[in-house]
């Protein structure tokens, strides 16, 4: 799913138009972005939690060469499910479908 149809669905399932579904998934990512920027935590229950890992410095080889390269410390964004979303696509598949 892109954003496209994720605001044509958002918009389906609220009632808005489109313009304002896609405005309101604008602010939502805006917000939580900006969050994550200032290093807070995001937690969304049921859905899943946002946050960010600091990854530290290492040294790693260039698997073509084998020469040593230095990569330096950064943060990156992260997401882990809560227990509902991983609940609801964990459902076991169909027999039928299963069998194919």
């Amino acid at each position: 799913m892109n954003k496209t149809e994720l605001v044509a669905a958002l918009a389906e399932k609220t009632k808005l138009t489109k313009k304002e579904a896609e405005s309101a998934l604008s602010a939502f990512v805006e917000t939580i972005s900006g969050a994550l920027v200032k290093g807070e935590k995001v937690s969304l229950i049921g859905f899943g939690t946002f946050d960010v890992k600091k990854r530290p410095a290492r040294t790693a080889r260039n698997p073509r060469t084998g020469e040593e390269i230095k990569i330096e410390a950064s943060t990156a964004p992260s997401f882990k499910p809560g227990l509902a979303l991983k609940a609801k696509v964990n459902i076991p598949e169909k027999k039928s479908k299963a069998k194919k």
